[in-house]
């Protein structure tokens, strides 16, 4: 009888593992679709990790891939003081999200006071922005920057007690 329960009980365990690890297998892996032959005749083909999908030219289908569109990026920021009044504070840290947009969430705390924004990039220079962030105590700071690459760059800063930082973007 003890037999017959660990049987079933075993059974039921690995009908449950089954039944979990389906799903998983079934949505695991990148899509493989046919795009053309090379020059000897054999079929090329495009890994993706988005579903492809035919598109019509002319009266043959080609399949076609659909990117998901950019992923928002964070990147660490650095506030080095640029006057006594910012010697007080020190180094401020902080992180600047890019969502590939033209437009970012800015964040870093100061004086017990967690400051949130937003960084937006100057119209017709796509390596100019400014950014703006305000703290609950009414605090707030303004900065100007300048990307040499989406993922570093420099500025400035000037908060509202007069403070004034050098802003640096990246690692």
């Amino acid at each position: 009888m003890k037999l017959r329960v660990f049987m079933q009980s075993a059974y039921s365990r690995k009908a449950a593992l089954a039944a979990l690890a389906a799903p998983m297998l079934a949505l695991s892996g990148c899509y493989v679709a046919p795009v053309g032959q090379d020059p000897s005749g054999n079929p090329v083909y495009v890994y993706s990790p988005v579903p492809v999908v035919p598109s019509q030219h002319g009266n043959r289908t080609y399949p076609a891939v659909v990117p998901a569109g950019p992923m928002p990026v964070s990147l660490p920021v650095k506030l080095y003081p640029a006057n006594d009044l910012a010697n007080q504070t020190g180094v401020l840290t902080g992180e600047v999200t890019n969502m590939m947009t033209g437009k970012g969430r800015f964040m870093f705390h100061y004086q017990g006071e967690t400051l949130i924004g937003e960084a937006t990039r100057v119209s017709n220079d796509e390596r100019r922005g400014v950014a703006s962030a305000y703290g609950p105590r009414g605090t707030f700071a303004q900065c100007e920057y300048q990307m040499s690459n989406p993922r570093l760059g420099a500025g400035s800063c000037k908060f509202s007690n007069g403070a004034q930082y050098e802003l640096h973007v990246g690692s």
